[in-house]
């Protein structure tokens, strides 16, 4: 190997080295850490993350990676490699460490004032520090740089390439699509889901995730799933990749698809070739093609009929005494019942991108000064109110349910909507790639179904953009109409059962 190549990868493999000890401190304060360990704990992720800054721009190793550009002995793939590196640092060099220190600082700041706003129920004891974020990403977007909007910089962090002009028509098509046919099914009859919403016992649900996950394919060997208040996945190579979930004793829908959503996140990462830790080649290649890979398995995997043909006895058998009465075909039919909720990640597949949606609006009113933090809490109870016709009762079912702000993560929630664009695009690939990919489906035999993941997405790392990743799997851009057509096929089936609403509609 190029001597100059090889001191390139052992420079990214220390860098991955501190990002992976940042991780797990993170993870840590979020699943073990007790509450008088929370000072501590922020200076030591401020000190940490300013030594990972320090040392992926360090200008030694810019002079490298400069040199590198230049060497035409580097195949094509150490090319590739080296030239995101130069893409990536070209952006974060931006930042300096104290800046990237103080982001710290106030994140972790943020994290505990969100889980005590949380306790109290009280959007006003976050409100403080989400104002100093705010401040903080208005400067981070104008030292990273934009051409039309500064929400476009912090975009670029989660989706390269994504812009404001890209997600404005794609979400106005949401508001005019989508829009109308979630309308046509609330106007139906809707199906019984009341089984979901009895006591399940934590032990039960908590052996059943863990079922769930083993037969997606997760490896415990290289994993382990725990509990946090809101589910989470994080990497620290392909060899240890672990998840969360969150137990409501009596909801049952809660513990089922987030186990499968992360358990989704986290096959992409133990996808990754672990021969090149630290490499770009070893990285997800952007946060929505990430959450494809969650949204793919939660939903066209495991809500679907066939998935529960196999799973559902289990199911019954774990909970004779709330499920032993209600038939296969009422359980589908509740699963996916089609109605405005208060919460994202409890929302079904056609609400749910007017919650992404919400944030959307609001986080880029934020970032432009249009809205203020103090009125964050009335914007958000009205765009409730206008997007999905429900009142919010109170902060921690508003405001304060999700995690992301309080996290910094700000450009983060398109992708969730892209995500599930992408994977409706993905699976109408795969099952033409794998013509019985139902039956297997329904015998409870997912290795194909990974397999032609692993070697169609997850193998490839950062190699590809993700408009090229696209193009490479499903021979196209990304394309809203798959996931149109998905919906209108299987909502309207469902609803046809109960209220002759039709695929068309």
């Amino acid at each position: 190997m190029n001597s100059k190549y090889a001191r390139y990868c052992e420079h990214l493999a220390r860098h991955a080295d501190l990002s992976g000890a940042l991780g797990v401190l993170s993870w840590d304060k979020e699943v073990n850490m007790p509450p008088r360990g929370a000072p501590f704990r922020t200076r030591q992720l401020a000190t940490l993350e300013g030594l990972a800054h320090q040392t992926f721009t360090d200008p030694e190793f810019q002079r490298l990676v400069q040199d590198l550009l230049a060497d035409d002995s580097l195949d094509a793939f150490q090319k590739r490699n080296v030239e995101l590196t130069w893409r990536d640092l070209q952006r974060i060099a931006r930042l300096d460490q104290d800046f990237v220190e103080e982001r710290s600082r106030l994140v972790s700041l943020a994290y505990f004032s969100w889980l005590e706003a949380r306790d109290l129920n009280d959007y006003a004891r976050f409100q403080p520090a989400l104002q100093r974020l705010v401040e903080l990403k208005r400067r981070e977007a104008e030292l990273l740089g934009y051409e039309d909007h500064p929400y476009d910089a912090l975009l670029e962090e989660f989706e390269p390439g994504l812009r404001v002009r890209f997600l404005e028509p794609l979400f106005e098509r949401v508001k005019g699509e989508l829009r109308p046919f979630a309308q046509a099914l609330r106007s139906s009859p809707q199906p019984q889901n009341d089984f979901l919403y009895q006591p399940y016992p934590r032990h039960k649900q908590w052996d059943l995730g863990l079922k769930l996950l083993r037969a997606i394919g997760y490896d415990f060997d290289a994993g382990r799933q725990d509990l946090s208040p809101h589910p989470f996945t994080i990497s620290f190579s392909p060899e240890d990749v672990r998840v969360t979930t969150r137990i409501d004793e009596n909801n049952l829908a809660e513990m089922v698809w987030s186990c499968i959503h992360e358990g989704g996140h986290a096959l992409y990462e133990q996808g990754l070739p672990p021969e090149h830790y630290g490499l770009p080649a070893a990285a997800a290649a952007s946060l929505g093609i990430h959450e494809s890979q969650s949204r793919l398995w939660e939903n066209h995997v495991g809500r679907s009929r066939p998935f529960w043909e196999k799973f559902y006895p289990l199911l019954q058998e774990t909970f004779p005494e709330n499920l032993q009465g209600v038939s296969l075909d009422t359980f589908y039919r509740g699963i996916n019942r089609v109605e405005p909720s208060l919460i994202r990640t409890e929302s079904d597949e056609i609400h749910y991108h007017f919650h992404v949606l919400i944030r959307y609006e609001l986080e880029k009113q934020l970032l432009e000064g249009s809205l203020q933090t103090q009125d964050l809490r009335d914007a958000w109870n009205e765009r409730y109110t206008e997007y999905l016709g429900i009142a919010i009762p109170d902060d921690n079912r508003g405001v304060l349910q999700d995690i992301h702000w309080a996290h910094g993560s700000f450009g983060y929630f398109p992708t969730y909507s892209l995500g599930s664009f992408y994977a409706a695009q993905f699976f109408a690939a795969a099952e033409r790639a794998l013509p019985d990919l139902e039956d297997q489906i329904r015998q409870g035999r997912f290795a194909p179904l990974l397999e032609w993941l692993r070697a169609s997405i997850h193998r490839h790392g950062r190699i590809h953009d993700p408009g090229e990743l696209c193009r490479r799997v499903t021979g196209e851009e990304l394309n809203f109409d798959y996931f149109l057509e998905y919906a209108r096929k299987k909502f309207g089936a469902i609803y046809a059962g109960e209220a002759g609403v039709h695929a068309s509609s």
